[in-house]
Parts: C-alpha cells; structure tokens; sequence
C-alpha cells in the first residue's frame, strides 16, 4: 500500500499494557509505525487494556503498565494534533459494538482464530483430550477476535498496519463486518492492513528473537549504564579480536545495524570480517549508537511517567476524539438492526 493511499485513510493501531516496552518491539514495530504517521490523513491509537485481561491478573501492574506505554509513544514524539490517542476502556460504543457483532458472529471462525488454535495445540501436545483441550482457555482469549473487530470498526478505520504474523486479525474484521453489511445494508467500514515496511525482528541477548517470553530483552528506556550492563551481556562465540566473523550471524552487528550511521556499520563490517575488532569492543560502540538514538526520548519518558496527570489528560482528549466517530458508528449499527437511540 503506498504512502498516497495511507494519505487518503484513517489508520488504525493498538498495543497491549502486557510488559515493558523492549528494543525489539521498538525497531520492528513502533519506530516504523510512527514514519507512517506521517503519511496518513489521521490516526487512532489505542491502548488496550481491555485485551490485556487476558494475561494481566494484577491490578497495579495494569494501571503502571498502561502510563508506560503512554509516555512511550509521546516520547518518541506523537503528534497528539494529528493523532487520537487513548485508552481502549475510555470508548464504550467499542463494547457495545462487541456485544452486537457477538450475535452475527459464527462459533467457527473464533475456532480457527491463531491464539485459540495455539492454545488447543499446546494442550493437545500435553496429552489433554476432550474437554480438558480448552484447559486454560478463558472466554475473552476465545472472543477476542470479536473484541478486535469492534476496536478498527467503530473508528471506521481504513488501514492496520501489521505484521505478517497479526493479518488473521483484520481478515476476521473484515468477515465479521461483511457478515453484518449482508444482514442489515452497508453499515462498517471494511479496513485493510498494511504489512508495515522496515520493521524487522532483532535478536536478544541469547541470540533468539527479542522477547518477554525468553527473558531476554534490553528495556527501551532503561538507564545508559543498566542498558550497557545489559548489552555487555550479549551471547557470543569465543572467537578472537583478530579472528574473522560473520557479522550477519551477530547478534551485536544485526542490533548495531539499527542505531548506527551508513558508515559506523560499514566499519564495523570491515572489522568483523577482516579480523581487528573484539566483541567487547562491538558491544561498547553498540551501546554508544543505542544511547545517542534514545537519549533525549529517555528524558522525554521519565519526565510524562512522573507526571500521570498529564498522561491522562492527553488520553481522555484523544478519548473524546475517538468518542465522536464511535458515536456515529454506533449510532448507524443502531438505526440499522432497529434498535432506537437514546
């Protein structure tokens, strides 16, 4: 999808307050996300605290997990003109929607949901038969795919960026909002995804893709030093200073490759396969790149994540933004299954 497209819709995204934000989750998701921004007419982000129940059982990690993910994007510079910024739980049409397109939609496309499958499987590998394959499973993972369509559907959303692993999600949107137009006349919009450009998955510090389940993620704005503590620690082979090395099997050269300058990677390059350079030494310039990219949004993210007042004020006008569009959606998937409006 091109960048005159994007300028011609509304585009659409959410995160879930599951967990601190990590390098990896910054470079394959938020740092391409926000450069579309730019592209787009407008833009609604939300954060989902209503999905991250799923997982989240404690009630003060929800709360602080949902500031930090808002003093994220407003570190790293979102444009609060231009985009309305919220908290999922703050739209009510988003659940009232929900509720309805529970009704049109078939118990067998929520069978063939990823999550519910993978969950299915696991048990399966465990031994689990009958009843017992749904082990674990509670009712919001099942529906969640529901929860999801009304999130990009009551914002009449024209495009959600994805990665390759998440466009199950809109395809499902899209059916569920078909089913509802075939029943009752052309009502929702029908979004699209945009698999999103330049992101990429990057290593951790086991050499594994970067994530919470592996323990093994460097915080995104964690302190220099902690974050250096962290970097040092990086997984390598024994080889030598003056041993060549592929630097495409690096875990310090692929993470290096997304901070540093054309020519501090091309050096570094040159270094690993002519021999010269040490990993202790790699592991010092990267965490050099890592600091001069993230300084001034480190500041920025301690400074809105003392001041929660702000944070909310930011979200409930971004709230009241959505609100407006979810309204007049909802007040059309009203009038059109008969149902009078207050």
């Amino acid at each position: 999808m091109s960048d005159t497209a994007l300028s011609h819709g509304r585009i659409l995204t959410g995160i879930q307050p599951t967990g601190e934000i990590h390098l990896g989750n910054y470079v394959g998701a938020l740092k391409p996300f926000m450069a579309s921004v730019d592209a787009a007419k407008d833009c609604f982000i939300f954060i989902a605290d209503y999905h991250a129940l799923n997982m989240v059982r404690d009630r003060a990690h929800l709360k602080d997990a949902t500031y930090k993910i808002a003093a994220t994007y407003l570190a790293l510079g979102l444009d609060q003109k231009k985009v309305a910024f919220y908290r999922q739980s703050d739209v009510s049409e988003i659940f009232e929607l929900t509720t309805i397109l529970s009704a049109i939609t078939p118990k067998g496309l929520m069978n063939r949901a990823h999550a519910y499958k993978a969950a299915v499987d696991r048990n399966t590998a465990l031994g689990k038969q009958g009843a017992d394959l749904d082990d674990g499973i509670n009712m919001g993972l099942y529906t969640y795919p529901i929860l999801m369509a009304a999130d990009m559907l009551i914002a009449d959303a024209d495009i959600i960026p994805v990665g390759k692993d998440q466009i199950q999600h809109v395809e499902m949107a899209r059916d569920i909002a078909g089913s509802f137009n075939h029943l009752f006349g052309e009502t929702l919009v029908l979004p699209t995804y945009k698999v999103q450009e330049g992101g990429t998955s990057i290593p951790g510090l086991d050499g594994q893709k970067m994530s919470k389940s592996y323990n093994n993620t460097i915080p995104l704005f964690d302190q220099p030093n902690r974050r250096k503590k962290l970097i040092m620690k990086i997984i390598t082979d024994s080889k030598l200073p003056e041993e060549s090395k592929d630097p495409d099997q690096s875990t310090i050269f692929q993470l290096y490759t997304q901070f540093a300058s054309a020519d501090e990677i091309q050096e570094m390059r040159q270094a690993f396969e002519q021999g010269g350079m040490g990993y202790g030494e790699a592991k010092k310039r990267l965490a050099v790149a890592v600091d001069r990219e993230l300084e001034a949004p480190t500041e920025a993210y301690h400074e809105w994540l003392a001041n929660p007042a702000e944070l909310d004020a930011v979200l409930e006008e971004g709230a009241a933004r959505a609100g407006a569009i979810a309204k007049e959606t909802i007040g059309r998937v009203r009038e059109a299954i008969g149902i009078v409006s207050r």
